[in-house]
């Protein structure tokens, strides 16, 4: 089974500024570990369009997304102690949402499961807030983009090892979408309760750094079963973030890039023939980013 992988050059373009971890350089490596010749027989490769305003702006208001244009046009700026905004910004921006759509709709439309090559990241992006190295939510976006092509029920998993606030701020009044998310408590951004459950579609499992890789794996399939008891979802996106591997100079899991291969048959075993698709998140030394993106389209084929 060949996996969809989609990409965009200008998700190069955004830079924060020298030293911040969230660099070009990101991008440059889970590309070129997807190009190694030997993915070649399972990799389709799409270059995807950047995102339309209204597919925007199902996830963020109008006046949002017209401050973050206008603030691009005028140099950049920081938007939060480490969210800077440089004058390329804005079209990255729009590539990476426009990654993940594309992403979705080939996992949809193709019947291979896709990875969308998404940067900047998404999961901390408010509806009108950028944070945490993120100005739109991709995932959420991808999520209301699939439900507009006819699948109602979206089950987002994430396993950055940051929770995704922005992600579960978006849809936590929402029924029709169930959010599980592992991550690293106490950590950045300081959410993620068990005790938060939204419309009882939230499933966190805040966990320390440290733990044996094997006790992480566990819980968080522990969580994806709790999520999918008595409900079916038709499509499965995936908040990809490999700060959760062991190393990252972010993050304090101890995971594997083995761990996420395995974790990733477990989620297609569990999704039978239903679509997947997955984009990128944090990840933060290159090596463990080419690394665990390898394992994650290995398993997706």
């Amino acid at each position: 089974m060949t996996v969809t992988v989609a990409w965009n050059p200008a998700t190069a373009d955004h830079y924060a500024g020298a030293g911040h971890p969230e660099r070009p350089q990101r991008i440059a490596a889970v590309l070129d570990a997807l190009r190694a010749p030997a993915l070649a027989a399972v990799v389709r490769w799409i270059e995807a369009p950047p995102a339309a305003r209204e597919q925007l702006e199902r996830v963020h208001p109008a006046a949002y997304l017209d401050h973050l244009e206008a603030t691009a046009a005028h140099g950049g700026g920081a938007l939060d102690p480490d969210t800077f905004l440089g004058p390329q910004s804005w079209p990255s921006a729009l590539a990476s949402a426009g990654v993940a759509l594309a992403a979705v709709e080939h996992a949809l439309g193709g019947g291979t499961a896709a990875f969308g090559a998404t940067r900047p990241p998404g999961h901390h992006a408010l509806g009108e807030r950028a944070m945490g190295f993120c100005f739109l939510n991709n995932v959420v976006i991808a999520a209301r983009h699939a439900q507009s092509l006819g699948c109602p029920r979206v089950l987002i998993v994430d396993w950055d090892v940051h929770h995704g606030n922005g992600t579960q701020a978006l849809v936590e009044a929402d029924a029709s979408i169930r959010f599980v998310s592992m991550h690293q408590h106490p950590w950045y951004p300081g959410t993620g309760a068990e005790t938060e459950r939204g419309v009882g579609n939230v499933f966190n499992m805040p966990r320390p750094g440290g733990l044996p890789r094997a006790t992480y794996v566990r819980d968080f399939l522990a969580g994806v079963d709790a999520a999918l008891r008595g409900w079916r979802p038709d499509v499965l996106l995936i908040s990809a973030g490999f700060d959760a591997l062991h190393g990252d100079p972010l993050g304090e899991f101890t995971l594997q890039p083995d761990d996420i291969g395995a974790w990733t048959d477990a989620l297609r075993e569990r999704m039978g023939a239903r679509p997947v698709a997955a984009v990128l998140e944090g990840g933060y030394r290159l090596d463990l980013l080419a690394a665990g993106s390898t394992a994650l389209v290995r398993a997706l084929s």
